[in-house]
């Protein structure tokens, strides 16, 4: 049987990079103020776990995006699907990404895309044309790498 995975990202603004990966795949920012209602209710989490973002309570120090096409669980609001899950940790990024997303739009879309992720908060880093590839490695508003074929 297939096992579920996440991709976790740590990070110093979860809600930010929420927000920019959502809008580079065209993802959902996954809605957990269910869930977080229920904890809170229950005296399990108290006001310090959570915040407002986009006008429903998420946690503090991690949120997660998701595929829109991919089923939830309806209690949680945990996406069930392809997800990244964005957590606040203390210490800043220092080095090169051992792991990194590709987005795959095809060579006629790719300047385009490029664009359009910079309008969002992504730098260009480079231009890569290696073993009859063709891309663009860029970087999230946090520095993390991605390429953009």
């Amino acid at each position: 049987m297939p096992v579920q995975w996440k991709l976790v990202v740590d990070c110093a603004d979860p809600h930010a990079q929420a927000r920019f990966w959502a809008a580079a795949l065209d993802y959902q920012v996954e809605d957990n103020s269910a869930l977080i209602e229920g904890l809170a209710g229950a005296g399990v989490i108290g006001p310090e776990a959570y915040v407002e973002f986009d006008g429903r309570k998420a946690f503090r120090e991690l949120i997660a995006v998701r595929h829109p096409d991919d089923p939830v669980d309806p209690a949680s609001g945990v996406g069930l699907g392809r997800r990244l899950l964005f957590q606040r940790v203390p210490e800043s990024k220092t080095v090169k990404n051992r792991l990194h997303l590709d987005l795959h739009v095809g060579p006629d879309a790719r300047e385009a895309e490029v664009k359009r992720l910079e309008g969002i908060g992504a730098t260009i880093l480079h231009e890569v044309a290696d073993r009859g590839s063709r891309h663009t490695t860029m970087a999230d508003p946090e520095g993390n790498e991605f390429d953009v074929q």
